[in-house]
């Protein structure tokens, strides 16, 4: 397959810093670890780390008119009060992505954020049939995202792979098509994901597609648990054959189902500020993150669409200490399973884990 570093980058550069006001780092109140330690994100859309102050700089760019006057009206529409209510604001923010240079100054601000939280490894989710549906060839969304991540990873260590997810709204043929194009085209993927509204789309509609991309060699994930209930998440695991399940907070339901991840080592990639901004749980003091480590899941803490749920990956461990009462030990022993629920190379895995050790131990945390 084609090498990210294969696509030359795009011109007309965004020039695109930090926002203070979302830019949040440690104020005391929860643990120092939270941003310093290496850690791998596998739960993040790129389409969610679309800041409103990029959107309207992009809408610019390319003559697009959005629903809000400035700003400070897209930040006051971000009152969800489920999944579809932010589906609905998500996929209008998505319409001022049209060119390779879009997409690459998307990739490449996320990425500088990342990196700034101590993020090691990034498994990064793209829908591309958010913008083919809509006039955007498939080329130029890979292309573009190739050449933000190569800007990206020019300026730091962090590795990067990317996961195509299929719409789950839609039908399972449109999501074989996307996948046969991508396949087509030798698209630098690793794998395909499943996300979009879950209720009332279960795993079991792409079967078939899911059973395509494994024959491929593609690795295979799939959202499933957080609204939707535990059954989807045996679904995913027994239909379609993932090996990692996104979200799954629902899992904590269903004891015999907790049993099964448990003994297969199936990782979840839990989002909490995410479940807390659409409603998954009513505040994080009564998240299900702290059961769901001590019942011996291997999960770790990721921030699905950052721009609109208030916070990278770093602010979503600083809130996990903060308002779950996650000690230091915890929060190491999580940074070490988001290695070890990746894709990485074992060799790769161990390397960030013993990085990992270091950080603890200056912070005099025990690790086992």
């Amino acid at each position: 397959r084609r090498s990210l570093r294969d696509v030359a980058p795009p011109p007309e550069r965004v020039r695109w810093r930090m926002d203070p006001r979302t830019d949040v780092r440690f104020d005391g109140g929860g643990s120092p670890l939270a941003y310093a330690l290496p850690k791998a994100e596998l739960h993040i859309h790129v389409e969610g780390t679309l800041e409103p102050e990029m959107m309207f700089e992009l809408a610019a760019r390319n003559g697009v008119r959005l629903p809000h006057d400035d700003v400070a009206a897209v930040r006051r529409a971000y009152d969800f009060s489920d999944l579809q209510s932010f589906l609905d604001l998500y996929y209008q923010g998505a319409a001022v992505l049209q060119t390779e240079a879009d997409f690459a100054d998307l990739v490449a601000a996320y990425l500088d954020r990342a990196a700034a939280d101590n993020v090691r490894h990034v498994e990064l989710f793209f829908d591309p049939q958010t913008h083919t549906d809509r006039g955007v060839p498939f080329s130029v969304v890979v292309d573009g995202l190739g050449a933000g991540i190569d800007t990206a990873t020019s300026r730091s260590a962090m590795t990067v792979e990317l996961i195509m997810c299929f719409l789950r709204h839609l039908d399972e043929a449109a999501a074989m098509a996307t996948l046969d194009e991508a396949l087509t085209m030798r698209a630098p993927i690793v794998g395909v994901g499943l996300d979009s509204s879950e209720l009332g789309n279960p795993p079991t509609k792409f079967a078939n597609v899911f059973a395509a991309a494994g024959d491929a060699g593609l690795r295979l994930v799939a959202h499933a648990g957080e609204e939707g209930p535990p059954q989807y998440i045996w679904e995913a695991l027994d239909v379609l054959g993932v090996e990692r399940i996104d979200h799954g907070v629902r899992a904590i339901e269903d004891e015999t189902l907790v049993a099964r991840l448990v003994a297969d080592r199936i990782p979840l990639t839990v989002c909490p500020l995410s479940n807390r901004k659409l409603q998954v749980t009513p505040d994080l003091t009564r998240h299900p993150l702290p059961r769901m480590v001590d019942a011996g899941l291997v999960v770790s803490i990721n921030s699905d669409d950052p721009a609109y749920f208030g916070g990278y990956v770093g602010r979503n461990y600083e809130r996990a200490a903060q308002e779950m009462g996650l000690d230091d030990r915890t929060l190491t022993h999580i940074a070490r399973s988001s290695f070890r629920s990746s894709f990485l190379s074992e060799a790769a895995c161990e390397m960030h884990i013993a990085e990992v050790d270091r950080v603890a131990g200056i912070h005099d945390v025990a690790v086992t």
